[in-house]
């Protein structure tokens, strides 16, 4: 924006000749020559030639050429060389718009004082597009006069007028000398920081913000830092962190409470730029309870910079926010969180512990399988602890059960089958035969468990079967499924089992013995029958079930 005469132009006030190449340039203007030869004429002069009265009446008559792109260049020229006498009729043709209106516009706000006096009085006369032109064309003039025009019409009533004003002025801030950067810088931290009974119009201090973000003055940064917080409009917020983006710098405490305030904001456009700083920021020990918020933020980018910055900080405070991220709906999210708690001593331990506490079998099962790449690290007590939980749950007929098994069978299959098996062995023998099913029938699910596994499972059944000698419920009972497939398999096994298993009482053996030894047309299952009588007989040979054995034994043919 230079303010100095244009070049070839004599001062103001002062006539000045035309020499004779420029006489001869001015006779190319006449309407006997080409379209092309005149505008060329208009370009030139405008550019080399000085102010000289033959020189604004050639102009002038230019101004009414047939041609429109003669009279735009005549336009100009005019505005170049600064020709005030023809101002009136330059004011005529804003006033009636269009690609010369705007041509216009920029010569008038060339012309120094007058001519920006005089489009300052025309603007409240025109269509609101007019009114925008013109703020551009005071904008972009080069003039002292036009500036402080321009800078007024910032605090014009149309918003289109003040951006439009705004927006030249911005396009004219790289070619302002350092001097007239900073003249201009200090009008504007005056406007911004006007009295607050009295606040600038929204549209108007947006436009200012921006202007200042151009400008890069570290003096408007305390106004700026004013402005990123409510209530101010999450546009003007935005303009003001985007400007603070730019300056760098140190931050104090307080600026980064701002700063994680607007990267926690639910709008974007206020945590976008807010996200921008703070990745600059270094993150010490101590603050590192300050990040934390930030984990609870609504856009996932903000969230992923929050675990970029304290991922690493094994705490349990930052493993519980890290453990938050499990349930986002944003998988590239949910495995990042995931990583820094697999690295975290801390994050392994809240993992566990969630799991451990988990709500529902949902979300066991969401933690449980979270953790299946990181179990086999787990050490054995924390197996240990798993495992107990586990056992509980089964225990009470708890569903989240099976996520907790899912996850030890993840870690080693053979180590849970074995601690499940001791179980089922240590409340057998606690003869609490129904919690021993629980896990019996569990193990048993597994194709490859073994005959002996089975046949505790057969016994415990047998063990808490009514014993109803009818032929319905003898038929309906699965314990006696059991021992059929068993004898089938490993009939050996069975009945050394059944010789040996002195936790089976006569009652037991007798009703077992009594269903097989019908079996006629299946000589392993009737020999499984005969062999449990015999040995009620031989464990209670006095008793009343003894007799009723060897009564069935001679029914059968078994005796």
């Amino acid at each position: 924006m230079d303010c100095s005469p244009a070049q070839g132009a004599s001062l103001p006030g002062v006539p000045a000749m035309l020499d004779v190449t420029s006489k001869k340039i001015l006779q190319l203007l006449r309407p006997h020559h080409p379209e092309n030869v005149r505008c060329a004429a208009a370009l030139v002069l405008g550019e080399v030639a000085a102010r000289d009265p033959e020189l604004a009446d050639a102009l002038g008559e230019a101004l009414d050429d047939p041609s429109p792109n003669v009279r735009l260049q005549a336009l100009e020229a005019v505005g170049k060389l600064r020709i005030e006498q023809v101002l009136p009729r330059i004011l005529e043709r804003v006033s009636q718009g269009g690609p010369e209106g705007e041509a216009a516009a920029r010569a008038a706000a060339r012309l120094g004082t007058r001519g920006t006096r005089a489009l300052q009085e025309l603007m409240p006369k025109v269509a609101p597009g007019l009114r925008r032109r013109i703020a551009a064309a005071l904008a972009t003039a080069g003039t002292a006069a036009s500036e402080t025009a321009a800078l007024e019409a910032l605090l014009d009533n149309d918003p289109g007028v003040v951006d439009s004003a705004a927006s030249s002025l911005a396009a004219e801030i790289p070619r302002l000398s350092k001097a007239h950067r900073q003249a201009l810088a200090d009008r504007l931290i005056d406007l911004l920081g006007r009295n607050k009974k009295s606040p600038l119009p929204p549209a108007s201090e947006m436009a200012v913000v921006r202007l200042l973000a151009a400008l890069d003055d570290p003096r408007a940064e305390p106004l700026l830092w004013e402005r990123t917080q409510p209530p101010h409009s999450p546009e003007l917020r935005a303009a003001a962190l985007q400007a603070l983006g730019k300056q760098g710098g140190a931050l104090g405490k307080e600026q980064l409470r701002r700063l994680f305030a607007c990267a926690a904001d639910p709008d974007f456009r206020v945590a976008a730029p807010a996200l921008m700083i703070l990745k600059t920021v270094p993150v010490l020990p101590r603050a590192v309870p300050d990040w934390l918020p930030l984990l609870d933020a609504p856009d996932v980018a903000v969230r992923r910079l929050a675990i970029e910055k304290i991922g690493g900080h094994d705490s349990a405070e930052v493993a519980a926010a890290l453990l938050r991220q499990l349930n986002h709906p944003d998988q590239t999210l949910r495995s990042e969180a995931l990583a820094c708690l697999a690295r975290l001593e801390q994050g392994r331990k809240a993992l566990i512990e969630a799991l451990l506490k988990a709500a529902s079998v949902d979300e066991a099962w969401t933690l449980a399988r979270a953790q299946t790449g990181l179990v086999r690290t787990y050490s054995p007590a924390q197996r240990k602890q798993l495992l107990t939980r586990a056992c509980a749950y089964l225990e009470a007929g708890d569903r989240r059960a099976d996520p907790l098994l899912f996850l030890l069978r993840e870690a080693d299959a053979r180590e849970l089958r074995d601690r499940l098996e001791e179980r089922a062995l240590a409340l057998r023998k606690k003869k609490d035969y129904s919690t021993a099913l629980t896990y019996l029938r569990l193990l048993a699910r597994d194709p490859a468990c073994s005959a002996a596994v089975r046949m505790e499972l057969a016994g415990c059944g047998l063990k808490v079967s009514s014993h109803d000698l009818a032929a319905e419920a003898r038929a309906a009972d699965p314990c006696l499924d059991q021992f059929a497939s068993l004898v089938h398999s490993h009939e050996a096994e069975l009945l050394d089992f059944l010789k040996k298993a002195k936790w089976l009482d006569p009652e037991d053996l007798f009703y077992l013995g009594f269903h097989f030894a019908e079996k006629e047309k299946d000589r392993q299952e009737r020999n499984l029958g005969a062999e449990a009588l015999r040995l009620v007989v031989k464990r209670s040979p006095r008793s009343k079930l003894a007799k009723d054995a060897r009564a069935k034994l001679g029914r059968e043919g078994l005796d």
